[in-house]
């Protein structure tokens, strides 16, 4: 059993990774992880997101609207989205969700541009990529009301705590767990929730350039975080599991493959 590795949430067009993605991608591959899901976070991102996907082997992309940019959302984006969504190499909407935190957008706006893109992800039947932050309610309503049309979710990035975690479970929700579960700040309480997750709704992610592991020695000199340090994750989460690497590795990207229809 080796220990190759799909990292869920990478995002790769940010201007971080500007002019230099190919490198990003060859210290990834380096280090054994080998399939990567590119976030789009907006309507020119997201094409940006399949661009490189298709320049790259084993990249695939997802396509919509971030609630930071809610405030971008109009009725042209949903027919955007969708004409987006054809292109073989995307395979979930979003990345959409609700953000109570920044409200970088109006609350309002996330409300409808979330709600827009739920529908839309039934109607395709393709995965919903998710984001929550200090949201939790609300968003649960909305996700809760719509998940009998949806395929798949996947919470993107975990952080909450056992209740949350225990209601997005009940909607039959993947979760994916990202460095922070290395913070000892904040995100130590993960190393004792993430044994409640099923084997088979667990996935990896790095959400790089963000969220670099603050146990990662030597410290790199850069604060970018990158895929290559996904094996890191992988042996925190292992150790939290009382598990082996190689079986976790394996799950988790069986687990990938399934939920974004990976061949």
């Amino acid at each position: 059993m080796n220990k190759a590795l799909t990292d869920i949430g990478v995002n790769l067009t940010s201007h971080c990774f500007k002019s230099h993605e190919q490198e990003v991608i060859a210290r990834a591959r380096n280090a054994g992880v080998d399939r990567f899901v590119l976030i789009g976070s907006d309507i020119p991102d997201s094409r940006d997101a399949i661009n490189l996907a298709k320049e790259n082997t084993g990249c695939y992309a997802t396509a919509g609207i971030h609630p930071h940019q809610a405030k971008t959302f109009n009725n042209k984006s949903l027919d955007e989205i969708r004409q987006l969504a054809q292109q073989p190499e995307v395979k979930a909407i979003g990345e959409t969700g609700l953000d109570f935190n920044r409200n970088y957008s109006p609350q309002e706006q996330q409300l409808t541009c979330f709600e827009a893109q739920l529908q839309l992800a039934g109607e395709l039947q393709l995965p919903v990529y998710l984001h929550q932050r200090d949201a939790h309610q609300p968003f649960y309503e909305r996700i809760k009301a719509l998940r009998s049309h949806l395929c798949n979710a996947v919470i993107h990035c975990f952080t909450g705590d056992q209740k949350e975690l225990e209601a997005y479970l009940e909607l039959d929700m993947h979760i994916g767990i990202t460095g922070w579960i290395c913070d000892e700040r904040r995100g130590l309480h993960l190393r004792e929730l993430i044994r409640l997750i099923p084997a088979d709704r667990l996935m990896l992610e790095t959400d790089a350039p963000y969220l670099i592991p603050r146990t990662l020695k030597p410290r790199p000199k850069s604060r970018n975080n990158e895929p290559c340090y996904l094996p890191h994750i992988l042996s925190v989460v292992s150790e939290s599991l009382g598990k082996e690497e190689a079986e976790v590795a394996a799950q988790t990207r069986t687990n990938a493959a399934r939920f974004f229809g990976i061949n």
